[in-house]
């Protein structure tokens, strides 16, 4: 399948696995046969952010995943590191030409990648167009591709490959993402909606045929489910992930 085919074939996808199917798919026949995706909508200098809300989609082992995602590994790795500070795409030779500079912390990250064989790549850091977000792909080679067959290979095939890195970042981010913590329910859903559109939990409790504690227990779980204090906060958080106004959403249990 032409890369064009594929980029469309994306655009018309409505599934977040979809897209990454395809995109990792596609990479492997270039030689990067592992990949990493994350995004945060809440990034700071110091921070990414909570890790039950940070999206992660990779191909990587489990061993490899439990270090980088669970022991928040990302926070500390080199290339995450110019990630925070830089948009664009940027050769892991960066990381060796680098190495002095980093602390140990980072070294420590170097180390596991050398021992999991992830020696050669190219990471993406995608633009933003606020501060707290932020969106970042790190391509890993075949073990065997040296750092120079990378960037040779980049020379030629790398404008194909971001292009299609980007439009899958995009694709993403405008689909319903579904994080580590559970999700809303279709009721929830509905109950912050009217929320947004301004309605009070009386008028609330009319339009969705419940009592108003009915309700109020659709936000309070929603809230909880959250991670916010605030009804308000609950609305924006959801609405950054894109769980309410959702197109079609699959049917989930009305409580």
């Amino acid at each position: 399948m032409k890369l064009m085919d594929r980029l469309l074939e994306i655009c018309k996808s409505n599934s977040i696995q979809t897209v990454w199917q395809i995109q990792r798919d596609t990479v492997a026949e270039f030689g990067f046969d592992r990949i990493i995706y994350g995004y945060s909508r809440f990034f700071t200098p110091n921070n990414y952010g909570p890790p039950e809300d940070i999206l992660i989609l990779s191909n990587h082992t489990a061993e490899y995943l439990k270090e980088y995602a669970e022991g928040q590994m990302y926070f500390h790795a080199p290339m995450a590191l110019w990630a925070s500070q830089n948009t664009g795409s940027c050769s892991w030779r960066w990381v060796h030409e680098n190495s002095h500079l980093m602390g140990e912390r980072q070294q420590e990250v170097m180390k596991i990648n050398r021992k999991l064989k992830i020696n050669a790549g190219y990471t993406i850091s995608f633009p933003s167009t606020t501060s707290r977000t932020r969106g970042v792909i790190g391509l890993t080679a075949e073990a065997h591709i040296s750092q120079d067959e990378v960037d040779e290979l980049w020379k030629e095939h790398g404008a194909a490959i971001e292009t299609l890195a980007h439009v899958s970042h995009l694709k993403i981010i405008s689909l319903p993402i579904e994080t580590q913590r559970q999700p809303l329910t279709a009721r929830q859903r509905e109950a912050l909606e009217w929320v947004s559109d301004g309605k009070t939990t009386q008028d609330i409790a009319v339009i969705m045929g419940v009592s108003p504690a009915t309700v109020e227990k659709h936000l309070r779980i929603a809230r909880e489910k959250l991670a916010v204090d605030t009804t308000a906060q609950a609305v924006a958080k959801a609405s950054f992930f894109n769980q309410i106004y959702v197109v079609a959403p699959s049917e989930q249990e009305r409580k």
